[in-house]
């Protein structure tokens, strides 16, 4: 993980290898930001226009380096795009300054130390700055590197590894001895950590991450950071009656698990349960996927990565909040002993439900896990899952679907979301596709319409909700894992989408304000 300081050095005097400035796009050509004063002084008050003699405009995610002048200790400066000038003085979006952050960071790969003198004059600015700079020093290199046992045997043969992260961040024009700005880098640090499990394990081979070696995961962190696991397997959940987790899970050599976990604060006024799709992959089952859609469906347990990071980070914050998460972990694979479109299931709450096709399993690990978490009713739940393709092609790559059984709760977390620079958008639930998941034989179906198949899930779910929660089911099948180019602090790969989502509700949830 890169370190991160709050420095009391000046640009100008930091020794590092790289000083990190922002510059906004303006009418007449680049404007640079605040924080960049120091650095523009050294160059004699001309560094806009060096920087427009270079092509740099200030749009948002271009970047610029350049060497620096003799009067400053870093050798090089990183001029890094924020987009439009903002209306009013120092009023940069945060999600701006995030993503500039984290093109920088992804820029200095790696570099030791750089100095970031992005905007950060309120605690906001720099938390922003922080968790962008953060969030883009990420690399999943568990797998490259180490030796080459076919190479020739001299002191050369070892293979150096991939190009490591940023090693330090510090970030300049805050308030080091502030308490605030102390603890906006405190939490900064937490929520990112976390982010950035969820997204080693959401990047982790299926080979090596299956239910068990996922729950043991579960298991670990919650001794470290005083989260309560409890941990179903096999035995327990056929006891229970969890037919939909064993009718997923059954076609798989590694058995299905239910993991618990629990952070309690002992002046928490309300309880928030997060539940979350853990397929550690996902063939599609007896109704196997196409070739081309399974190379990346070790994604498919990205809602249990973010409950699991928002569970812990809420404990390491020390919110005062009950939070509740729940992981439905299960492979799912074709065998001779795999659920069969056709059979039925009988689920945890009771109902009966027809497979008409097992790769529609998402919705059925999630339906025992929402009944789970109903018994122990909490005043809200919130579920996260990578689930149906239909809401990918509805909102795209990068924008989840958030629907609910409560309008206002919808808008809260949507406000939520967009707050913290999340992408996402409401989506209805409209009654008359319920009709579509009648069953001639069991009381209901996994599978409905095809148009507006995103919402059909949805429908699906709500069914296995407690009578008088709160209950918001957020789609990100579209943004949790990334398979282009990189870009702000969105790296290849697993993103931990809907994370910080998480974590801001209870926060919220914490101060009273559950919506």
């Amino acid at each position: 993980m890169t370190a991160l300081t709050l420095s009391t050095a000046g640009a100008a005097t930091l020794r590092a290898d790289a000083l990190v400035v922002g510059v906004a796009k303006g009418v007449k050509g680049p404007v640079l930001a605040p924080g960049s004063e120091a650095v523009d002084k050294a160059f004699d008050g001309k560094l806009a226009a060096v920087l427009a003699t270079l092509g740099a405009t200030g749009a948002e995610g271009e970047l610029t380096k350049l060497p620096a002048a003799s009067g400053l200790k870093a050798p090089v400066v990183v001029a890094v795009g924020l987009g439009p000038v903002p209306d009013k003085e120092d009023a940069y979006d945060a999600e701006a300054l995030r993503r500039a952050a984290g093109t920088a960071a992804r820029a200095l790969f790696g570099s030791k130390k750089a100095g970031f003198a992005l905007p950060a004059g309120s605690v906001e600015d720099a938390a922003a700055v922080a968790e962008g700079a953060l969030l883009g020093s990420y690399a999943f290199t568990a797998y490259q590197g180490g030796e080459n046992k076919l190479a020739p045997k001299d002191a050369k043969s070892k293979d150096s590894g991939p190009k490591q992260p940023l090693a330090e961040v510090a970030l300049l024009g805050g308030k080091p001895r502030d308490k605030a700005y102390k603890a906006a880098v405190e939490r900064a640090l937490a929520l990112v950590e976390e982010i950035n499990r969820a997204r080693d394990l959401i990047n982790t081979p299926p080979n090596d991450l299956y239910p068990e070696s996922f729950a043991a995961v579960a298991a670990t962190a919650g001794k470290e950071h005083g989260v309560k696991v409890q941990v179903l397997d096999e035995k327990a959940l056929v006891k229970g009656g969890y037919g939909g987790i064993l009718g997923v899970g059954q076609g798989s050599t590694h058995g299905p698990r239910l993991v618990k976990l629990a952070y309690t604060h002992p002046k928490a006024e309300k309880t928030l349960a997060l539940v979350g799709k853990g397929i550690t992959y996902d063939s599609g089952g007896i109704s196997l996927k196409p070739a081309g859609h399974n190379e990346t469906m070790k994604c498919d347990m990205s809602g249990a990565a973010a409950v699991f990071a928002a569970v812990v980070t809420a404990a390491r914050l020390g919110l005062k909040v009950n939070v509740t998460g729940w992981l439905a972990l299960a492979e799912n694979m074709p065998s001779g002993n795999a659920t069969r479109p056709g059979d039925v299931l009988r689920m945890y709450s009771g109902k009966t439900v027809e497979v008409l096709n097992t790769d529609a399993e998402g919705r059925l690990v999630l339906a025992d896990a929402l009944t789970r978490a109903s018994e122990e009713k909490p005043d809200a739940i919130v579920d996260v899952a990578t689930l149906t393709g239909a809401m990918v092609m509805a909102l795209g790559s990068r924008t989840f679907g958030i629907m609910a059984n409560d309008d206002a709760f919808r808008t809260s977390v949507h406000e939520i979301a967009e707050e913290v620079g999340e992408a996402s958008w409401p989506m209805p639930l409209p009654a008359d596709l319920r009709k579509g998941m009648d069953s001639p034989t069991a009381d209901m179906a996994n599978m409905g319409e095809r148009m507006g198949g995103g919402l059909v899930a949805g429908l699906f779910l709500k069914e296995f909700v407690g009578e008088g929660i709160a209950w918001a089911h957020l789609d990100i099948a579209g943004p949790a894992y990334h398979e282009g180019a990189p870009y702000g602090y969105t790296p290849k790969g697993g993103t931990g989408s809907a994370v910080r989502t998480l974590v801001r509700l209870a926060e919220r949830t914490a101060d009273g304000d559950l919506g």
